[in-house]
């Protein structure tokens, strides 16, 4: 296999932030060059005298901001409207993650954000010290804000309450990855031991993240994603980081046929290269050591959203649903061939992973299908239609007379507009840094410290990648700690709480933050008190209110989704320990998110009342109930469905070897073994015979009885014996 490098760029250390400087002014450059010549003239805000010492590009409604393309993604997609359809079922597919319950969507299915208030704390390394509340805790109104005050309107006044913990999301319980069975959504995996952290008793809960989680609509115009920047605007089809990877290789088909590992770098693709950070996070979606050609080799191997229900008018699935009603009809190979160029996938040689796990090439590019499919479909979830923007389009009558005063003060006296600025809301999106640069000074552009926590919580920016670079762009990390990306405010109704910590639970306690000039005066803090009246505080509030996209608060297209069961903590006995299963650990319970259809369904509530309904229930992982071989869909009519496990099993399959026979020895060694056949997968073309070289699980495993078993086939030459005469 040979390996090659394109556009690759080598020397990294003190050198990365000069190259890091070249790479984005190009992409600058050709952003700033498609807005140019698209002619762009936004519209400007009628209210407001522009202050706020930023100046700052004023409001414009959010369809006059081009969304920012790839100017090469024809070399990787063949068909844009295949790519959407298979990135909107990756991303709320809940068989992505190791339990087979946790989706992209488990931490985004809110307006795009989360408002899950039970189990969502993070202690942030110090302990937990809200309330007294700690894992798998329901967060109440009274636990906001996390930094409190005898006047909120004085930052130097008591201080009543201060703790570090975050209100994060929570994600999956701590385990190991040891394995995939193909066509069951239960990765093989072994729990660890108690959770220093996120235990009740002895029993470990669902841990949650380190940060808020932002919204993805309206994320495809940040230049750069994540709070802290580290998803960059070049995607490298492997992971987070871009060219600050110098090991990110992908597999490509070469003239010959054989495959070559090349480096990519696909320009204006942060959210593809925010997508592939999650799927393999041990915190969020992932046991540790999994990787997205892991998961490539399970989902290739199930039914597309297979328990979950998917409306008939979803406005990009809804020709696709299975009989059912749960799921695709069609398979996860399938539509990857339909979407991208077949040298991406067409070879059936193996690839051998840096971890050293042999995969197919549409298994070890999985991580390139999963970003770029993701962000075509997030670059539609583009919210233009609020109030505020029907009101700079003209309407007159779209904002109250409130909402049109706090539009005043937001871009005059509170200044507001010198950090949300322009159509997006944002000084971090692509259009600002192709103005501004990505560098100012000393700190990156968009990228601010509001004096929210003490800079030594939580660095931002300030941190490093896992290469030992600085993620500031600036090539250092000293000027930056606390810098955080500001996010933009369409829909922030309705995505609650606030603050890359969680830690404010209404607009007017985010408006009281500000108004006070933040809580921390940390060296790098940029703000000053704004001593607005309650007045000019509720009319903010009221401006902020007309933010929101009556489709996302609906739920209607583009923002229709399928079903999804997102965790909200875990069960509890009536004395507060946690409801285990048989296996020790802790059982779930579940909020049924019902699907919607492109007219939308019941609306989105803001922070919940924190009481919700009973548990619910969801289907049992649905198991393929035969082989899903590449490009074939999976049946859908009536699906098998995985059974609860037998306490003590009649009998037993104890795996046989099976590298080196042909595909009926396999079966009959399988038979007679107590084994069943479960995935084929097979190599295009003709000719030359087929064997087994690879297998799971391995030779001499043990499993239950009729445990099915999935084999590759690969084609050998056949060797003649000449016999001799002697």
């Amino acid at each position: 296999m040979e390996e090659r490098l394109v556009n690759a760029e080598s020397g990294f250390g003190r050198r990365l932030a000069p190259r890091m400087r070249v790479m984005v002014a190009i992409v600058a450059g050709a952003t700033l060059f498609a807005l140019v010549v698209g002619g762009v003239q936004p519209a400007r805000a009628k209210h407001g005298g522009g202050g706020g010492g930023g100046g700052g590009v004023e409001l414009a409604a959010l369809n006059t901001l081009p969304v920012p393309t790839p100017p090469d993604i024809q070399r990787f997609i063949r068909d844009s409207a295949a790519a959407r359809k298979l990135g909107k079922a990756l991303f709320w597919d809940m068989q992505a993650g190791s339990d087979g319950r946790q989706a992209c969507a488990s931490c985004h299915f809110n307006a795009g954000a989360d408002n899950r208030s039970r189990n969502q704390l993070n202690p942030r390394g110090g302990g937990f010290t809200l309330n007294g509340k700690a894992a798998n805790a329901q967060l109440t109104a009274d636990d906001f804000p996390f930094h409190r005050l005898s006047d909120p309107n004085n930052a130097a006044s008591a201080v009543t309450f201060d703790t570090d913990n975050v209100s994060g999301s929570q994600g999956v319980l701590p385990s190991h990855f040891t394995g995939v069975s193909a066509g069951d959504p239960f990765d093989t995996q072994s729990f660890d031991a108690l959770d220093s952290d996120f235990h009740v008793g002895s029993v470990n809960v669902r841990r949650a993240t380190g940060r808020n989680t932002p919204s993805v609509i309206n994320a495809v115009f940040n230049f750069r994603n994540f709070w802290d920047g580290r998803a960059q605007n070049d995607f490298n089809g492997v992971d987070p980081f871009g060219a600050r990877d110098p090991d990110a290789r992908v597999g490509e088909v070469n003239a010959a046929g054989g495959i070559d590992k090349v480096a990519v770098s696909i320009a204006n693709s942060s959210l593809a290269s925010q997508a592939d950070g999650p799927p393999g996070n041990p915190v969020e979606m992932s046991s540790d050591g999994r990787t997205l050609s892991d998961i490539g080799a399970k989902l290739l191997s199930v039914r597309p959203l297979a328990s979950q229900q998917v409306s008939p008018s979803d406005s990009v699935l809804g020709a696709d649903v299975a009989a059912s009603g749960r799921g695709l009809s069609t398979s996860y190979a399938d539509m990857i061939r339909q979407a991208f160029q077949p040298q991406w996938w067409d070879s059936s040689d193996p690839v051998t992973g840096p971890n050293g796990r042999s995969y197919s090439l549409m298994e070890f590019n999985f991580s390139l299908f999963w970003g770029v499919a993701i962000q075509s479909y997030e670059s539609t979830l583009v919210s233009d239609q609020t109030p505020v923007d029907r009101f700079l389009n003209g309407d007159v009558g779209a904002l109250s007379a409130q909402a049109q005063d706090g539009m005043g003060i937001f871009n005059g006296k509170g200044g507001c507009q010198s950090c949300h600025e322009g159509p997006a809301f944002s000084d971090a999106v692509a259009s600002e840094i192709a103005r501004k640069g990505v560098v100012r000074g000393a700190t990156d552009t968009g990228f601010h410290d509001d004096g929210v926590r003490p800079t030594a919580t939580d660095p931002g920016i300030g941190g490093s990648d896992p290469f030992g670079n600085p993620l500031s762009a600036s090539g250092v990390s000293t000027g930056v700690p606390g810098f955080f990306k500001t996010p933009g405010l369409r829909n922030v109704a309705l995505t609650a709480p606030y603050f890359h910590n969680g830690g404010e639970l209404t607009l007017r306690q985010v408006v009281d933050f500000y108004s006070r000039g933040g809580d921390f005066a940390n060296p790098t803090k940029e703000l000053a008190p704004l001593g607005l009246t309650d007045a000019e505080k509720d009319a903010l509030v009221a401006f902020m209110e007309a933010l929101t996209d009556p489709r996302v608060q609906n739920q209607s297209a583009p923002f229709d989704h399928p079903q999804l069961f997102v965790p909200v903590g875990e069960q509890t006995n009536a004395e507060g320990s946690v409801v285990t299963d048989g296996s020790g650990r802790a059982v779930d319970c579940f909020k049924d998110v019902p699907s919607t259809g492109a007219a939308g369904g019941a609306p989105l509530t803001p922070f919940p009342a924190f009481t919700g309904p009973p548990c619910a229930t969801p289907p049992p992982l649905e198991v393929a109930p035969r082989a899903v071989a590449p490009g074939t869909a999976a049946p859908a009519p009536a699906p098998q469905e995985k059974p609860a496990p037998a306490a003590a099993p009649a009998r037993s399959c104890v795996v046989p070897k099976l590298k080196g026979r042909t595909l009926g020895k396999a079966r009959r060694l399988l038979g007679k073994a107590e084994c069943g056949v479960g995935f084929v997968g097979r190599p295009h073309g003709r000719g030359l015979r087929l064997r087994v070289f690879r297998q799971h699980p391995a030779a001499g495993t043990v499993k239950p009885g009729g445990y099915r078993v999935s084999i590759r086939l690969q084609r050998v030459r056949r060797h003649r014996v000449k016999h001799r005469r002697h």
